[in-house]
């Protein structure tokens, strides 16, 4: 008697492990494993390295991830004779990709560099940004330029030249750049991005107020401030999170309730950072019909070092955090977020070294460990 008990004991067990491994929510909560490289310099001839991603969704639904690609070796715009903006789209959710298609390349010894955009939900335009100089006539002089598109990504308008509109006079020899990543549409149908003075260490704010003809600035300076993302709150304030240029270990905020005039800072020291390009942006709202206000942030989830690439939710509005959810534990970089048509959370960032960008889409379910999961909004 006493081994049959123990045989069904064991064969109990077994089943209910068994069972355990087999189901379907377990499996969807496992650990990401399905990486696409959009952009591998090692698979691409002539090509050095692609950096600075770049991700948002179409009106359509169609994902659009631009990035650098930088020809003869993988330095920035002061010193890179050859960086083009390139783009891939993807037409079904990030399941497959179109071809690499060059959107700006300017000639030999004028690069294009630290691509961005921003989707206008009323219009269905999207703005791409970067960052150019000739190396030969201006080198060490940014200038700051935008092409548009209204057919979801699939063709460029010729880019125009907004310095002059979005900084001073006297910022022309300054260190100076629009943040990579992208920006924003308020809920009035403004457009909000941020760019740096890296010689006055300071974010400022620029938009447009009326899709993209004309564009302004805020005066006022954002202090410290390097590479920043810009989300609009629940209550319409804006906030502003930041890397930290000194590279001290974590990230500052900074929230604005008149529209940019003034400013609170404060320090974040839930988001440590090795001083690096992350990303925020909003995922549902509660003013939206959505059962609750989230936010999202990804970054290299260290104090020193770029690795441990990991995506975290708050829910009131970036007061806290939660501890995240590592997707890739080797060594990472920059990163952009997007929310897919059907509520899955898209991540493009730069993995490994800078020769490999990669896409991945995950749940909100998967995120939370199943603690949360999306629902349609009412």
């Amino acid at each position: 008697m006493k081994k049959t008990a123990l045989y069904l004991i064991i064969v109990i067990l077994f089943g209910f492990s068994c069972n355990r491994k087999m189901s379907p929510d377990m499996i969807a909560l496992d650990k990401i494993s399905n990486f696409q490289d959009l952009f591998n310099a090692s698979l691409t001839h002539g090509v050095e390295c692609f950096r600075i991603p770049s991700l948002v969704t179409a009106p359509n639904g169609y994902l659009i991830a631009a990035i650098d690609e930088r020809v003869p070796h993988c330095g920035d715009l002061r010193d890179n004779r050859d960086i083009n903006i390139v783009l891939r789209i993807s037409k079904d959710n990030g399941n497959s990709w179109s071809k690499v298609k060059t959107v700006v390349d300017f000639p030999d010894g004028q690069s294009a560099s630290d691509p961005s955009m921003i989707v206008d939900g009323e219009t269905g335009h999207i703005f791409l940004f970067y960052n150019f100089m000739d190396l030969d006539n201006e080198n060490g002089i940014y200038y700051l330029h935008v092409t548009e598109s209204k057919d979801n990504g699939e063709s460029w308008s010729e880019p125009r030249d907004i310095t002059s509109q979005v900084t001073r006079q006297e910022w022309h020899e300054d260190f100076k750049f629009i943040t990579s990543g992208r920006g924003i549409q308020t809920r009035d149908g403004t457009i909000l991005h941020t760019l740096v003075n890296v010689t006055q260490n300071s974010v400022y704010v620029y938009g447009s107020k009326d899709h993209g003809k004309t564009w302004f600035y805020k005066g006022t300076p954002v202090k410290p401030g390097d590479e920043s993302k810009i989300v609009e709150l629940d209550n319409g304030d804006w906030m502003i999170n930041s890397r930290d240029k000194e590279k001290t270990g974590i990230r500052y905020v900074h929230v604005s309730n008149d529209n940019g005039d003034t400013w609170k800072t404060r320090t974040d020291k839930q988001l440590i950072d090795p001083g690096n390009n992350a990303s925020l942006i909003r995922y549902t709202s509660v003013r939206d019909g959505y059962n609750k206000s989230r936010l999202l942030f990804s970054n290299a989830k260290m104090k020193d070092g770029r690795k441990n690439m990991t995506v975290r939710i708050s829910y009131d509005e970036g007061k806290t955090w939660t501890e995240g959810r590592t997707i890739y534990d080797g060594p990472s970089a920059y990163s952009t977020l997007t929310v897919l048509e059907n509520g899955e959370i898209g991540l493009l960032f730069e993995k490994d070294d800078y020769s490999q960008n990669s896409f991945v889409k995950f749940s909100l379910e998967w995120l939370t460990e199943g603690e949360d999961k999306y629902v349609e909004p009412r």
